[in-house]
């Protein structure tokens, strides 16, 4: 049932209080098939993500700037999968598939800020296997256990800071028509669309802070592994070079997964923007890559593979 708040000054006009979310699919049987799977998926998620934490806090040889940013990636991916995951869950299998206009706007805040948290750390663990790579004498002094906190507690500021500016400028609007997400979680191109307000400034705005912060890191990035390809091809043996190149080759998947996903998501022209589609895409990068990273890292890292049999 669709409640509203009092009319606007205007007085034609009545704000939504809540928002129907109205999902992948409309079909109960493909419904019960997709819960089955993404369920099997958060567990996966969850089991997998969780299990690093608690594997490299365990273990005393995983104790250095790498896996300090790991375990931080981990909790990251855990962090925004749970911040959609459980409410798409419920609505697959609830008749009620409403979200309150506070409950959204919370979602939409927190998986906003631990994303652009997971896109400033990637940057971070970049810069972290430069570090290694290019100067390995002086890695330890580059990254000591002050100098990793704060690269960690900086990606957070920054992935918080974005993710509040993006909430004040989406929920500042009025939603005085229809209140049916077409989407499986709030975000901004599907709230834009039923706002009944002018949304020139926060497509702006989007585009500006979403362009800057995907594009800095992404420099980031490149120039570091830029410049971790042209060390590793100075490294007269091809042992060494081989080494050198494994350490990177998990980090380096993920990122591509990564920043592949986002950039494809939201650095397009509004013309292009197809709802249909961007559910698809959005259920690989919210639901799917979150699962996917503890795979990386632990399916082509030998340490955490060595940890993980003393464990066993």
């Amino acid at each position: 049932m669709i409640r509203y708040m009092k009319e606007t000054q205007g007085g034609n006009q009545t704000e939504a209080t809540e928002f129907i979310l109205l999902g992948l699919s409309d079909n109960p049987d493909l419904q019960v098939i997709l819960f089955v799977v993404f369920l099997l998926i958060y567990i996966a998620t969850m089991v997998g993500n969780l299990g690093m934490i608690m594997l490299i806090k365990t273990d005393s040889c995983l104790h250095t700037p790498m896996y300090f940013f790991l375990s931080s990636l981990s909790f990251v991916d855990a962090s925004y999968s749970s911040s959609v995951t459980p409410k798409m869950l419920m609505n697959l299998v609830a008749e009620n598939k409403a979200i309150s206009f506070n409950e959204c706007a919370a979602q939409f805040y927190f998986f906003g800020s631990f994303v652009g948290t997971e896109c400033f750390l990637l940057a971070m663990m970049a810069y972290d296997r430069y570090s290694a790579v290019w100067n390995p004498l002086l890695y330890p002094v580059l990254m000591s256990g002050r100098i990793c906190f704060i690269l960690v507690a900086t990606s957070f500021l920054a992935g918080f800071g974005n993710g509040a500016i993006h909430t004040g400028m989406t929920f500042r609007l009025s939603f005085c028509g229809s209140n049916r997400i077409n989407h499986f979680y709030c975000d901004i191109p599907p709230l834009l669309e039923i706002s009944c307000s002018d949304i020139y400034i926060n497509g702006i705005v989007t585009m500006a802070f979403s362009t800057f912060n995907v594009i800095s890191c992404v420099v980031t990035v490149l120039f570091s592994y830029l410049c971790i390809l042209i060390a590793i091809l100075r490294m007269p043996s091809v042992e060494s070079r081989h080494k050198a190149f494994s350490t990177c080759a998990s980090h380096l998947t993920a990122v591509t997964i990564f920043f592949g996903t986002i950039l494809f998501m939201y650095l397009r022209p509004t013309s292009s923007y197809s709802m249909e589609q961007d559910k698809v895409v959005s259920v690989f990068y919210t639901v799917v890559i979150p699962m996917l990273n503890p795979l990386i890292y632990s399916l082509k890292n030998k340490d955490v593979k060595e940890a993980l049999k003393k464990v066993l």
